[in-house]
């Protein structure tokens, strides 16, 4: 009995250590892009002498790239249903931010009730693509390329090729506004940032302790402890930081906070609910899951019309950041969104992905941009230096896959 026992316990420690092995390759790409976040910031810190990381650019990344990790969220969504992809959510952008500027600037329209219209005005176009996509099975490429071409247009429509400004403050501040104080401030030193990354650390902790005892309990595998601790001290750094960043400016942003109700909101549904996983099953195999009782035509639906709000959220936050809606706005914002979600760990093929990677695919972007503005390179040589970065993360992508098979 004692033998048996003793070959039982070594077989759940072997199981345990496997598991743990599995889970940091089959999560690579997205380590290997966080890494790589973090030299990229390193190098830019150096090669900017020191302003890449100065408390006010922190806060302006944030601001700039705001519009970028909207649309990221989304676009990934679209990519995990098999490689899907929405060429119109720049036009989309345009076309809402042009119905904000014309409902607050010309009609004189109350702000809520015009950012109501435009969200509603996003429900409705995510209706008509996703119809067409989900429904009839016209190619998701040719549907929103059309609708890129029909959205833009009605926009030039709308602007009659002029730019309607200045927004109130009220809708400006949705870009540019700053949550209060909740504590007094202390020489300048805003306490409301560094209070809610204290609290956000104090869950972290409970919160993956719990989950590291769970596995424990169910002998699903767990990482080596001082790896677990060592991901736990570097993640509460990074925030306390940031947080300390914003702290030493003007403290926390109100584009910052619909940001991280988003991302959390989109990582839990992606993560801990059905609905959630039936997107990455359809992408896996469509048939296989449609086999499965999975209504896949649902659920391209819901992510076309999912990607239709989250556009005209993008449009609102980037009319109330240029304070203007002008017939170029959202030109390229396609493309942006794309890469961040490739270079984040996204699969060309589908369902593989994470909200998160894309997250930390749009802020590698962003970084890029601020950074080479900063030392005061070229549009061209950015641009040739983003689509390089893009090409390696596909490349690194196809390449795992081939090493794996």
């Amino acid at each position: 009995m004692m033998e048996t026992v003793k070959v039982k316990s070594v077989e759940i420690t072997t199981t345990a250590r496997v598991s743990a092995s599995y889970a940091l390759k089959a999560n690579i790409r997205q380590y290997a892009m966080l890494i790589a976040l973090v030299f990229i910031m390193i190098f830019f810190q150096i090669a900017t002498g020191g302003i890449l990381l100065v408390p006010m650019n922190v806060t302006n990344l944030i601001l700039q790239n705001s519009y970028v990790l909207i649309l990221a969220i989304g676009m990934t969504l679209c990519i995990l249903t098999g490689g899907n992809i929405d060429l119109s959510v720049g036009s989309v952008a345009a076309f809402i931010a042009a119905i904000m500027g014309t409902l607050i600037i010309e009609e004189k329209m109350d702000v809520t009730a015009a950012i109501i219209i435009g969200l509603l005005m996003g429900v409705i176009i995510g209706i008509w693509q996703g119809f067409w996509i989900a429904y009839v099975r016209i190619p998701a490429f040719i549907v929103t390329l059309a609708g890129m071409l029909l959205f833009r247009g009605l926009t030039n429509t709308i602007l009659k090729g002029l730019t309607l400004s200045p927004f109130p403050r009220s809708f400006q501040r949705i870009s540019s506004g700053y949550l209060p104080d909740l504590f007094p401030v202390i020489d300048g030193f805003n306490l409301t940032p560094i209070v809610f990354s204290a609290i956000f650390s104090i869950l972290l902790i409970i919160t993956q302790l719990r989950k590291r005892r769970a596995k424990i309990r169910s002998n699903t595998g767990v990482i080596p402890a001082f790896l677990f601790i060592g991901q736990l001290l570097l993640i509460i750094a990074a925030v306390n930081l940031f947080a300390y960043a914003l702290a030493t400016y003007k403290g926390i942003p109100i584009v910052l906070v619909i940001l991280a109700a988003l991302i959390s909101g989109y990582h839990f549904f992606t993560t801990k609910t059905v609905p959630g996983r039936y997107i990455y099953a359809m992408g896996g195999n469509e048939r296989a899951a449609r086999l499965s009782g999975i209504d896949t035509n649902r659920v391209l639906f819901f992510v076309y019309l999912n990607m239709a709000v989250l556009s005209a959220v993008a449009g609102i936050v980037f009319a109330a950041r240029t304070d203007s809606a002008f017939p170029l706005l959202g030109n390229g914002f396609e493309l942006d969104a794309i890469a961040a979600c490739f270079i984040g760990g996204a699969s060309a093929t589908g369902g593989i992905g994470t909200v998160i990677g894309a997250i930390v695919g749009a802020l590698v972007m962003g970084v890029l941009n601020n950074g080479m503005s900063i030392m005061g390179i070229g549009s061209d040589w950015q641009m040739t230096i983003k689509g390089f970065v893009l090409l390696m993360a596909v490349a690194f992508d196809v390449l795992s896959k081939n090493r794996a098979k």
